[in-house]
């Protein structure tokens, strides 16, 4: 076994992954798993930098990930960054930081690098299932891209797009860098059809049609999965792997469409990083879904980190 940490760092988050992984038989045991929102992409649709504060932020969860890893004794550290730092001018300043304070340099992942990675922490323990159909479709909707790839076994068509909740808040709901209490009509419509041209750049690389199990990751997902569960609090193991009609998807995207601020703050499984985008990222879902044609969603607590971890070793 091979004590492996894996840091994904995407425009809303960075998480870590500590675990012993078997590179030839694939075991995999789970150490520690956490999750910070620092928001790395604040402003970076806007001014095309990462900002002053923002690095700050992310810098403060490294110094608390490079403790965890040396307390847990990780052999190998693998540190990966997504769509944010792919975008800013001043990456190398982001570079420098995290190879001082974790002595490993992030690697700035193309989207489709990002979406493979997706794919295999998604769909690894999904394989032989036999409630399970194949392709699989694998959606990863993150602050700042989503990626879209399709398979069996293996990644067969893959392809990122610019349509994460981050990102799309700030496009089309903050004014002045600040946000209403409440989401006009007006501008539900300008992230409807900014979803819609994004999901026709994908259907371009991937056939999006021939998906037979929708498989959704990431936060905006699991927040979606842990309202429509009713949980009083965040629970990982009861999301994983929970099973969402679009009904139950559509529901909810209205819900949280038509909130207040205060209301979306006051939904118990919310996490406050997350009040201001849930909203967008829910009709990203709801959008793919109903472009797809699926019924359902199938909600993965393992992603894009797993992927990375099973990477390592």
């Amino acid at each position: 076994m091979t004590r492996v940490a894996a840091v994904d760092c995407g425009t809303n988050s960075i998480r870590l992954l500590v675990a012993d992984l078997d590179p030839a038989t694939g075991a995999f045991t789970e150490l520690d798993r956490r999750m910070k929102i620092v928001r790395l992409g604040q402003g970076v649709d806007r001014t095309g930098r990462l900002a002053d504060e923002a690095l700050e932020r992310t810098f403060a969860a490294c110094r608390e990930y490079a403790e965890v890893i040396r307390e847990l004794k990780a052999e190998r550290t693998r540190f990966v960054a997504t769509s944010a730092s792919r975008d800013a001018e001043n990456r190398d300043e982001f570079v420098r930081g995290v190879v001082e304070i974790l002595g490993v340099e992030p690697e700035v992942i193309t989207g489709d690098q990002e979406a493979e990675f997706s794919f295999v922490g998604a769909t690894k323990e999904l394989t032989g299932r036999e409630d399970i159909t194949k392709p699989y479709l694998v959606v990863d909707i993150g602050g700042g891209s989503t990626e879209f790839v399709i398979g069996e076994e293996h990644v067969r068509a893959a392809r990122s797009v610019d349509i994460g909740c981050v990102r799309l808040t700030e496009r089309h709901l903050a004014v002045d860098g600040a946000l209403p209490d409440t989401i006009a009509p007006a501008d539900v419509a300008a992230l409807k059809a900014d979803i819609d041209a994004a999901l026709d750049l994908a259907a371009e690389a991937v056939p999006l049609a021939e998906a037979r199990t929708l498989v959704g990751l990431a936060g905006s997902v699991t927040t979606v999965a842990a309202i429509a569960l009713g949980l009083a609090e965040y629970d990982s193991e009861a999301i994983h792997h929970a099973r969402l009609p679009l009904a139950k998807v559509q529901e909810i995207t209205g819900m949280l469409l038509a909130s207040t601020h205060a209301e979306r703050a006051a939904i118990p499984a919310m996490h406050p990083g997350r009040v201001d985008v849930i909203a967008a990222g829910a009709l990203v879902l709801q959008s793919i879904m109903e472009r797809v044609g699926a019924e359902e969603v199938v909600v993965s607590e393992h992603d894009i980190l797993d992927g990375i971890a099973f990477g390592i070793a």
